[in-house]
């Protein structure tokens, strides 16, 4: 009997691990398809230029890159539209937040993440294509847990 309840806890554990993940990769693609829906408006910023983390960010620097691409969205594009309102809400929504938060043992306390304000300036369809990869990226890694 306590060999059933055990694994009745394990495979309960195990489940809620996998809706976990995929609410939170749920969660990524309602981001992304929200950067798609808003990428036309904000191209026409061309002369805009924004700091940006690179395509190569470190698994450890992902949740301070999504920050950094959130404070330069805020800061240089007004949320005038209500998909820019739910862009900026989702990007900033918990799932999202624990969704590109991954750093695995031994990294998780050694790596130091380079300040926003020290990201080299891009123009506004670069910062939009690596927006898009650290999302991309942080939804495959999800899908491969």
């Amino acid at each position: 009997m306590k060999l059933a309840v055990l694994f009745l806890v394990a495979v309960c554990c195990c489940c809620s691990l996998g809706f976990a993940g995929s609410k939170e990769r749920n969660k990524l693609e309602e981001v992304r398809e929200h950067l798609k829906n808003l990428r036309t408006t904000l191209l026409q910023n061309k002369g805009t230029m924004l700091h940006s983390p690179p395509h190569d960010v470190e698994d450890c620097c992902y949740r301070s890159a999504l920050q950094c691409f959130h404070s330069n969205l805020v800061v240089h594009f007004k949320a005038t539209s209500k998909t820019q309102t739910k862009f900026n809400r989702s990007l900033r929504h918990p799932l999202t937040i624990s969704g590109v938060k991954h750093c695995p043992p031994p990294n998780n306390t050694a790596t130091i993440c380079p300040s926003c304000d020290l990201q080299p300036k891009v123009s506004v369809e670069v910062f939009i294509d690596r927006l898009n990869s650290l999302i991309q990226k942080a939804i495959s890694r999800l899908g491969s847990k």
